[in-house]
């Protein structure tokens, strides 16, 4: 898992071109990994792969976990929602964000097949508008207010220690 102020986690992530064997075992491991550690998502930058791939579970295992390749928002409602969010690559914070209510994405899963997911609400909506973050190099903590995240920078800039001697090694 890559944490706060490694680079990857900034990088706008490269769009999936070949739907082959190493997409699949990608996406398996962001599911296993999702899994093990609890997440409602995880994108594949949190795993040190610079791509356009993510998977979410907002049903906490009661479904199969949704597959996003190279997912795009194509819709947004004006009426946004405040509510708490996490993430595995910044453990131990979480701070109320700001997140439209309804969002609409256009993706493909693991086989190439086009999908559309029509004005998702509530865990969905916020789940796929964080994991789609990660995509773009956009953490959480990015869209929260200056106070918010004023209160978290001493917590924060020790991720980022941390963060980026993980990269070093890995």
């Amino acid at each position: 898992m890559r944490i706060y102020g490694d680079p990857i986690l900034r990088k706008k992530a490269e769009s999936v071109k070949n739907f082959d064997k190493s997409l699949a075992e990608l996406v398996d491991t962001l599911i296993v990994t999702m899994k093990q550690e609890d997440g409602v998502g995880l994108a594949a930058p949190q795993i040190g792969c610079s791509l356009r791939v993510a998977v979410i579970d907002p049903t906490g295992g009661e479904e199969e976990p949704l597959v996003l390749i190279n997912p795009k928002i194509t819709s947004s409602s004006e009426e946004h929602v405040d509510n708490e969010e996490g993430c595995l690559s910044i453990p131990g914070i979480s701070l109320k964000v700001s997140r439209p209510s309804l969002v609409s994405v256009h993706a493909f899963d693991r086989d190439g097949n086009e999908y559309v997911i029509e004005n998702a609400e509530g865990l969905l909506a916020r789940a796929l508008q964080h994991e789609l973050d990660h995509l773009d190099g956009i953490l959480f903590v990015d869209r929260v207010s200056p106070v918010a995240r004023q209160l978290v920078a001493g917590k924060l800039k020790k991720l980022a220690k941390t963060g980026r001697e993980k990269a070093k090694v890995a």
